[in-house]
């Protein structure tokens, strides 16, 4: 097989914990990969400004990396931003309603990501809040969500761990195609245009590239992953990820990702 594009989600794939990566083993990779002209694509549910912020020491030696954020709803070269899809005023409406309305919804916290900053509630304290204001750039605390002056790329509701797939069921058959709901890790739910997703993201790049999908590889290990690493036939999951994830996937990255399992199997396909 040739691969001229590999994309990686980065929480619970790509970094090993606390936002870092092996940096000279990811740079020595790159080297490779430029050499190859493959390209390496960030693919994650965060936004394309903080992929941008925590590739900063690798990227200011000269380093390309493309960038699939908000699960597929910004896609963006090292250059420039492709492609973007937004939320309408109605469907952040129907959305915020929705949660108001459920009970369940009595404790969580609503994240709404704009193009201009990401959105929070001034109520939101404690853990969550401060998790918030780590994964997010540009954290904006506002009274009413709904009199946010931005376009809106996702709304984020945060649950337990153990309840998101039954939420990521419940949203998907309130709002069946119009809109599309992921779990994202990190007991994150989020709510996007209709078919945003990683896969429509990456599709993107190769149009943009000219790239065909048997030349794509792809890293994940949750929810949000699971379009991208079903389409393409190079889609490993991680062994560290949950077992609805291990049971659909059959190809496992080498190693986990606190063990850099995703540059270990890069490593092993071009064989250095």
């Amino acid at each position: 097989m040739t691969i001229k594009m590999i994309a990686s989600d980065m929480d619970g794939t790509f970094l090993t914990a606390n936002d870092t990566y092996s940096q000279g083993r990811f740079e020595r990779i790159l080297d490779n990969l430029k050499a190859r002209d493959m390209r390496f694509i960030a693919a994650s549910g965060r936004q394309v400004k903080n992929l941008q912020e925590l590739f900063e020491p690798t990227i200011s030696k000269g380093y390309e990396i493309d960038y699939v954020g908000s699960n597929g709803a910004m896609v963006a070269t090292h250059e420039e931003q492709l492609y973007s899809v937004h939320l309408s005023p109605e469907q952040l409406h129907k959305v915020i309603d929705w949660n108001a309305k459920n009970p369940d919804s009595a404790e969580n916290i609503i994240i709404m990501t704009g193009d201009k900053a990401t959105y929070v509630s001034n109520h939101a304290t404690g853990p969550v809040a401060k998790m918030v204001f780590q994964f997010y750039p540009n954290v904006k605390q506002v009274e009413k969500l709904m009199t946010v002056d931005d376009h809106i790329l996702e709304i984020t509701f945060v649950w337990p761990n153990d309840e998101v797939q039954q939420h990521v069921s419940e949203l998907r058959e309130i709002f069946g195609d119009e809109l599309h709901a992921t779990g994202s890790g990190f007991g994150s739910v989020d709510v996007l245009g209709k078919g945003v997703d990683k896969a429509a993201g990456l599709q993107v790049l190769q149009d943009y590239y000219n790239v065909l999908d048997r030349e794509v590889m792809t890293f994940g290990d949750n929810g949000n992953d699971l379009e991208m690493l079903q389409k393409y036939e190079h889609g490993y999951v991680m062994p560290n990820a949950g077992n609805f994830m291990l049971e659909v996937i059959q190809k496992k990255a080498l190693n986990t990702n606190v063990n850099d399992g995703v540059l270990e199997t890069i490593e092993n396909y071009l064989s250095i």
